[in-house]
């Protein structure tokens, strides 16, 4: 074993009780990550840091940035992947669709004729008051039924590796970028692993998003105009705007590039103004029309929810999605799985209290340093608060702003997301990572993106995920059966950039990439002694 992961065993207590992805207890790997480990425990801290650097060099060249504390950084992409087999996956696949399907009934219910109310399956003040149910928005109905086009659901492993829900995106989830853009530099960073397991690829996606975009277009329209509407290139996620739009080979628009006449969205060119069909929308609610939200926004077109309302424009994903984000009407989605289709729910949430249920009030206030609390409506880990971590004046504010808005809050047990091996300055280390898998629905079948982004806490310790509080991300890879090792070719340059086009180049296709596997491990039996 190289010098890589001589100290990892021993620094494992930073994250004492919680599940490692690659090792089952000190010094043993698990069977999933054997290859992973023999490659990395080959090279020397100084050759995995100089990958990980050229990793670094490669994002900044790109673009690949995000805004921290005021300052343009280099996505913080680790060279040390996750790893998940076919088989666990097969079963968060099955799990993330049936959320999106309950999601899905949810929102037309809840926009519609509010049967979950009438039947007492969730509070009616509960709906009313979430900050994102949006009044603007009842009665639009999508003209194929899909609401959440695009969903981003937040997975856990707790500390016996069992996955959780931990949160619901299917306002404008981002990350994406991050999926296709990790895969393309991993792909070049360690070829040989790539070329000797098999890993599902992930450029599949910009097709997905753009079938079911064009398949949620009005009614009557055979060959609709699609375009993707960004804040501008001041938005965080701006880079994954432009990627997105490229890839789909779609006009990238900001809310001055569209106008509204006659109840429909038409789109100023050099050529003059075109008729717009369906509008990816990466900006949030409150800042697309100002005659519904803020007047004083510029970010869309004004009349924009009257063309969607009469039916002449498709907003996707839909608006007042951000109900089902709620992270209170979080913890009724086990009873609405039972309510909409009659099942038990495949992946479970974390356990958590609604505060404005006085006996859980009670007892959050008397245990808030044991607890996480969290804002309801928040995101990017922004008002959320550790209790164990957290000082007496932090817990008495806390305590204070809970008794005055109980709505507003749910608390959780402070779970130890499972850790991961990462690259930090003291070399190898144990960090807390998450899993965002993304979901495209086009209202035939819900695709799943085999993966999905996993982000990690770069602080030891640390648990909040999100880049904007310092975190970074890994490749996801899915897997079954390894290749035959003997026959694992040497990576070159031709090869590399094959191996790349595979993994992120959208008329690849997977099944294509099995025979192909699948040949060459056969030509190899063929090869090999018969008496072997």
């Amino acid at each position: 074993m190289g010098d890589l992961f001589e100290t990892y065993p021993a620094t494992a207590g930073v994250a004492k009780g919680a599940y490692d992805e690659m090792f089952s207890a000190p010094g043993k790997v698990r069977p999933l990550y054997k290859k992973i480990h023999e490659t990395l425990a080959g090279m020397t801290q100084e050759e995995l840091r100089g990958r990980t650097d050229a990793l670094a060099s490669s994002y900044l060249a790109q673009g690949v940035t995000f805004d921290f504390a005021g300052e343009e950084r280099p996505f913080p992409l680790d060279a040390v992947p996750r790893v998940i087999d076919k088989a666990e996956w097969n079963v968060l696949d099955g799990g993330i669709k049936q959320r999106v399907k309950v999601l899905e009934a949810f929102l037309a219910d809840i926009y519609g004729p509010q049967n979950c109310i009438r039947d007492g399956v969730i509070p009616a003040a509960l709906v009313a008051s979430s900050a994102h149910f949006h009044r603007a928005a009842y009665g639009i109905d999508p003209a194929n039924g899909v609401r959440i086009q695009v969903s981003g659901i937040d997975l856990i492993r707790d500390e016996v590796g069992t996955w959780r829900v931990l949160e619901d995106n299917v306002r404008v989830p981002s990350g994406v970028s991050y999926v296709i853009s990790n895969r393309r530099v991993m792909a070049q960073t360690l070829p040989e692993l790539f070329q000797q397991m098999r890993i599902q690829p992930v450029g599949e996606y910009p097709n997905k998003l753009l079938a079911a975009l064009r398949a949620a277009a009005p009614s009557g329209v055979d060959d609709p105009v699609v375009v993707v509407l960004t804040p501008g290139i001041y938005n965080s996620a701006y880079f994954e705007h432009t990627l997105l739009a490229r890839l789909m080979g779609l006009e990238l628009v900001e809310g001055r590039d569209l106008f509204c006449t006659g109840g429909k969205v038409y789109m100023r060119t050099t050529a003059g103004p075109r008729r717009v069909d369906v509008i990816y929308r990466r900006v949030d609610d409150e800042f697309l029309d100002p005659l519904a939200f803020r007047a004083d926004s510029v970010l869309g077109p004004p009349g924009l929810l009257t063309a969607a309302r009469l039916g002449n424009v498709t907003l996707a994903n839909a608006v007042g999605n951000g109900v089902a984000d709620d992270k209170l009407v979080y913890t009724y989605m086990p009873d609405l799985t039972k309510y909409f289709l009659g099942e038990e729910p495949i992946i479970e949430n974390v356990k958590t209290w609604r505060l404005e249920e006085r006996a859980s009030l009670e007892e959050v206030l008397d245990r808030l340093d044991e607890l996480v609390v969290k804002p309801v409506d928040g995101s990017g880990g922004k008002g959320l608060v550790v209790g164990p971590r957290a000082d007496k004046k932090e817990l008495d504010d806390l305590r204070k702003r809970l008794v005055k808005d109980p709505r507003g809050w749910i608390a959780q047990p402070v779970i130890q997301f499972s850790t991961i091996p990462t690259l930090v300055e003291d070399g190898l280390r144990p960090r807390h990572a998450d899993l965002r898998p993304f979901a495209v629905n086009d209202g035939n079948d819900i695709w799943v993106l085999p993966g999905g982004l996993t982000r990690v806490a770069l602080p030891e310790g640390e648990l909040v995920v999100n880049s904007s509080q310092g975190g970074g991300s890994k490749d996801t890879w899915v897997i079954g059966v390894e290749r035959t090792p003997a026959k694992a070719k040497i990576a070159t340059n031709s090869n590399v950039s094959s191996v790349v086009a595979s993994q992120t180049s959208g008329d690849s296709g997977f099944t294509r990439q099995q025979e192909q596997q699948q040949q060459e491990i056969c030509q190899s039996d063929k090869e090999a002694p018969q008496n072997a």
